[in-house]
């Protein structure tokens, strides 16, 4: 959950609107309404924010987990399909990759019995 916690906080520093340089650096397009740029960074800092207590607790409530990882799988295929599209460039879903071993790894831990239970 930490390690979720730290790229969760780099990818909302990568759109926040000032981070042109950062967003073109990784391959994303520089372009974007400051308020549609601020939007995003602000749902990825706030689940950073919730992936940051569930590693302090030690605890995740199944909803969570099952919307973090329905997130992280959405993201990484929109990163994908984009790419395949010829749109963003090899490295970008190459760095979404993180996002697709944090979505399998949520995913195990909800397959696991006693589902509900810590972290740990």
């Amino acid at each position: 959950m930490y390690l979720t916690a730290v790229t969760n906080g780099l990818g909302a520093f990568i759109f926040m609107p000032a981070a042109t340089a950062l967003r073109r650096s990784v391959g994303l397009s520089v372009e974007g309404h400051p308020l549609y740029l601020s939007i995003i960074g602000s749902f990825i800092f706030i689940f950073g924010l919730a992936y940051l207590w569930a590693g302090i607790t030690g605890r995740a409530d199944v909803l969570f987990l099952s919307v973090a990882a329905a997130g992280k799988l959405s993201f990484f295929g929109l990163v994908v399909s984009y790419w395949l599209s010829g749109v963003l460039p090899l490295k970008v879903p190459l760095a979404a990759s993180s996002d697709l071993l944090f979505a399998l790894a949520f995913i195990f831990w909800l397959l696991r019995p006693n589902v509900g239970a810590s972290l740990r």
